[in-house]
């Protein structure tokens, strides 16, 4: 087995994972998530630990196995403390406003941009420049972040537009006469 599979998965408490089969639920504090287990691996809890097992031999299924140990694993850490995504937006005149389910973008365009969040996510702006994606699908969360980044993403000459935050930008230099 791989070695990420070989790593047991804590539950911490408040959360309530139940295994019906390949389907795999878990409820906690951040909300309910569900996912469908390959046909190649299968899950055992015993004493509040999730451990996973292969159910043949094939390269691929130790492969999978290790895939399927990291789900689960974000799956559990999502309903217990949930992920998050913060983006920072560079440019003079560039805003971000949260409204509801949608984020209101101006980022140099003609025309403002309004992005749709999915529902169970969630997208707050503490400031005109910033704004935090969070969530309990790591999956989700991290799409909707990029779809965001992708309406303007960073220019390497002055640096503007929409980045993560601590993301790293090359610059580069402008040309010379």
């Amino acid at each position: 087995m791989s070695r990420v599979a070989k790593n047991p998965i804590e539950v911490p408490k408040g959360v309530d994972v139940n295994i019906n089969g390949q389907e795999v639920s878990a409820k906690g504090p951040k909300g309910n998530e569900t996912m469908t287990l390959h046909s190649d691996v299968s899950l055992a809890m015993e004493d509040g630990v999730l451990g996973v097992k292969t159910n043949s031999e094939a390269k691929s299924a130790v492969a999978m196995a290790g895939t399927m140990r990291a789900l689960v694993n974000n799956l559990v850490i999502g309903v217990s403390t949930g992920f998050e995504k913060k983006l920072e937006l560079r440019g003079v005149g560039y805003r971000a406003q949260a409204q509801g389910q949608a984020v209101n973008l101006s980022l140099g365009f003609s025309h403002p941009v309004v992005h749709q969040v999915p529902q169970g996510v969630k997208v707050e702006t503490p400031s005109q420049t910033e704004i935090v994606v969070s969530g309990s699908n790591k999956q989700i969360v991290g799409q909707v972040a990029a779809d965001i980044r992708s309406y303007r993403p960073p220019e390497p000459y002055k640096g503007k537009g929409v980045r993560y935050v601590g993301e790293y930008v090359a610059m580069k230099e402008a040309k010379k006469k």
